[in-house]
């Protein structure tokens, strides 16, 4: 079933909206969740979260890419419930990226209305591979541990390649008026 069948579905509030959206992309979203909790249970929670937050928000909503709104609900579920949660243990990853990303990016709420326009821009004017280290980082919160596994380098390349990428993102948003 495709996501125009599937975004109906919700709009005609049928409950077979959520085992179709289930079905698609409850693996990725259960993989989004576990990247950031790291617990089995708590990931399967944050999915159901996902897929109610979902009923509710379509309608009235219509996502223009249902696989990025259910990611976005899920990250958003995940990172409230693992701040939540969160005891003195620290250096987890999803912590240390959050705590990277803080170093480039307001996290102030009134500056995030045209934040995300600017970090798209910024991404599209990335190569492919630093686009790539970013977004597997920060928004799918893969350990640095695992991509330099993953693509064949060392754990220092990928840090040295995200902390380059971040100065450059600090330098972007600073041109722009964004000043952490």
């Amino acid at each position: 079933m495709d996501d125009l069948d599937i975004i109906e579905l919700y709009f005609a509030r049928k409950e077979q909206a959520i085992s179709e959206t289930d079905r698609k992309y409850g693996s990725y979203c259960h993989q989004i969740s576990m990247n950031i909790l790291n617990n089995r249970q708590d990931a399967e929670e944050c999915v159901s979260d996902t897929w109610l937050k979902a009923w509710y928000s379509i309608p009235p909503q219509r996502p223009g890419v249902l696989r990025l709104f259910l990611g976005t609900i899920t990250r958003n579920i995940s990172i409230n419930r693992y701040q939540a949660q969160r005891t003195k243990r620290r250096h987890h990853d999803i912590e240390l990226s959050l705590e990277e990303l803080a170093e480039c990016i307001p996290m102030k709420e009134e500056d995030a209305g045209e934040l995300p326009n600017l970090l798209n821009g910024f991404l599209h004017g990335l190569s492919a591979e630093d686009r790539c280290l970013f977004v597997l980082r920060y928004w799918h919160a893969h350990s640095v541990k695992h991509l330099a596994e993953t693509l064949g380098m060392s754990v220092g390349a990928v840090s040295n390649r995200l902390w380059r990428t971040r100065e450059k993102l600090r330098i972007y948003l600073t041109e722009r008026g964004y000043t952490v």
